[in-house]
């Protein structure tokens, strides 16, 4: 965390369409002084005099003026190495096929090949940010993010406080719908009881605390909690030692509705009464329908 001398700089970058403006306006309102499409050789003489009192953003793409990956990763390396800024990265990332059905959807052309199909212009870009997606601070999937959770990502992230400025996302998911992407640890849950099973509690989700208490009534369940927990405890420190900014942890089960909603939202609490930033998100429970049962199936009971 940047000092009073320094001046605390992020730049919000990634490909068009990912959520880019939607950042910037989320910072805007948490009070950081925000440009978008300044070329990329007047950013260091914005930084000329003394610090303003608070956070400039500024938005970075293929729009800006002068924009090329290999002079934005200069600029990053100049800016690093200047002791008068606190730099950080934000990049915002988003599969290919979710960006082509944005860019359906709204109709909008490409900015790089406005002429051509979308997809043209997605593969290029995607090829062209490639270098400086490995050098973010804090890399966000914005895939299956709505713009509200957006915005409340980014607020998460800059609320940390300055001794916990690593963001931890807990993340519940469905083995049947694939492992989320971005995330950094995951645990399987399938081990455990499964409250499907029980019709009281099948259409209830591991929130409730009956699904709660269900699961943690499996034997094994205290000493994975544990252990799980212990493990995590540890590794957080580490990864802010390292500079890692944002940390996200998946829980699993087969259906995605009880145990590892139950698990994860557990850990949760128990993160967040030791002082860490906790955002929570349960990939199935989104997308359910309201009022619709937890996924059933073959291998839906298997421990």
């Amino acid at each position: 965390m940047s000092d009073v001398t320094q001046q605390r700089l992020i730049l919000v970058t990634g490909p068009s369409g990912a959520g880019r403006s939607t950042a910037i306006s989320a910072l805007e309102d948490l009070g950081c002084e925000t440009i978008d499409n300044l070329p990329l050789s007047l950013i260091p003489r914005l930084l000329d005099g003394p610090p303003l009192g608070r956070s400039i953003a500024l938005g970075v793409d293929v729009r800006n003026r002068d924009f090329s990956s290999s002079a934005l990763i200069e600029l990053i390396d100049t800016l690093t190495a200047d002791p008068r800024v606190a730099l950080e990265v934000m990049f915002l990332d988003c599969r290919i096929e979710v960006l082509e059905r944005r860019y359906s959807e709204t109709r909008r052309r490409h900015p790089l090949f406005p002429a051509e199909p979308p997809l043209t212009g997605i593969l290029r870009e995607t090829d062209l940010l490639a270098p400086v997606k490995v050098r973010a601070d804090l890399l966000i999937d914005t895939s299956d993010f709505t713009p509200h959770d957006l915005k409340a990502e980014v607020a998460t992230w800059m609320g940390a406080t300055p001794a916990q400025r690593m963001a931890v996302s807990l993340q519940s998911f469905s083995y049947k719908r694939g492992v989320p992407r971005g995330v950094d640890m995951v645990f399987d849950c399938r081990f455990l009881r499964n409250p499907y099973w029980v019709p009281a509690l099948r259409k209830l989700d591991g929130r409730s605390p009956e699904v709660a208490t269900y699961v943690a009534g499996d034997s094994r369940f205290a000493e994975f909690f544990d252990r799980v927990g212990g493990l995590i405890g540890m590794l957080l420190p580490a990864h802010i030692e390292e500079g890692k900014a944002h940390l996200t942890i998946g829980f699993g089960c087969t259906g995605g509705q009880h145990r590892s909603v139950a698990v994860a939202e557990k850990l949760g609490d128990t993160l967040e009464q030791a002082g860490w930033q906790i955002s929570r998100r349960h990939r199935e429970l989104e997308r359910a329908p309201s009022g619709a049962q937890p996924l059933a199936g073959r291998g839906q009971g298997d421990r």
